[in-house]
């Protein structure tokens, strides 16, 4: 599968894993575990972009919480109007990126924000666009904030379980085609899952490639099958 299939795919969502989706699910374990982090680190005055942020049920757990200068980016087009119609006060705050992150993130100033986090988004980035993960660095000015299914051999979590409902990475080890399929890659590219044998999950060491990009490591914890990094600019 191709990097525009893949980006169409999500772009025209509906049912299972869709706004609506999630938006009936709402916040979840890994929303309180970003805001504990960024209350910890940043603090609730802090400038915070959600990549893949869907119809905004972790950007909603933060709004909550007293945060207020909230971003998102994604893909589906339906993604706002259904935040619109389920958490109306932060769609009405928050500055939302109707786009795929590959065509919105190389646009931001440096330091633009002081947070950036994914939960279970940059584990759908295609090879292809890879490069997107060495704009983290240079969009987020104090923190990136990864909740990602890394898999077996990747330093993940991968024996524990979920809480509430199932996760995509959940969905993709229990209920997918679990081949792991290297199509002809060589050992540096990651190894990829067929979720529900729709749509690609591929399996990534976040720990290995924020901090070859410069960024120090502060926190890894187990989130459910995902596990939670995060990383900062090295201190002198």
């Amino acid at each position: 599968m191709d990097s525009t299939e893949v980006l169409r795919q999500w772009a025209e969502r509906s049912g299972e894993y869709s706004p609506s989706y999630y938006a009936y699910y709402g916040p979840n374990e890994a929303s309180e575990r970003v805001r504990d982090l960024l209350d910890a680190v940043v603090g609730r005055d802090a400038s915070v972009l959600e990549l893949g942020c869907s119809s905004g049920r972790h950007l909603s757990h933060l709004h909550e919480h007293g945060y207020e200068d909230l971003h998102g980016i994604d893909v589906n087009d339906e993604a706002f109007r259904v935040m619109e119609e389920t958490a109306p006060d932060l769609a009405a705050s928050v500055s939302f990126h109707a786009d795929a992150i590959e065509n919105v993130v190389a646009d931001f100033d440096d330091d633009q924000f002081d947070a950036v986090f994914s939960v279970e988004t940059l584990q759908h980035v295609h090879p292809d666009n890879e490069w997107v993960f060495e704009e983290l660095p240079r969009i987020a000015g104090d923190l990136v904030v990864t909740v990602e299914h890394e898999g077996k051999g990747k330093g993940g979590n991968e024996e524990s379980e979920g809480e509430g409902e199932e996760s995509e990475g959940q969905r993709g080890e229990t209920g997918g085609n679990d081949e792991r399929d290297d199509g002809g890659r060589g050992q540096d590219e990651p190894d990829v899952n067929y979720v529900n044998d729709e749509f690609p999950l591929y399996y990534r060491n976040w720990r290995r490639i924020f901090t070859d990009l410069g960024l120090v490591e502060v926190e890894s914890e187990p989130v459910g099958q995902d596990t939670l990094r995060a990383f900062r600019p090295p201190r002198d």
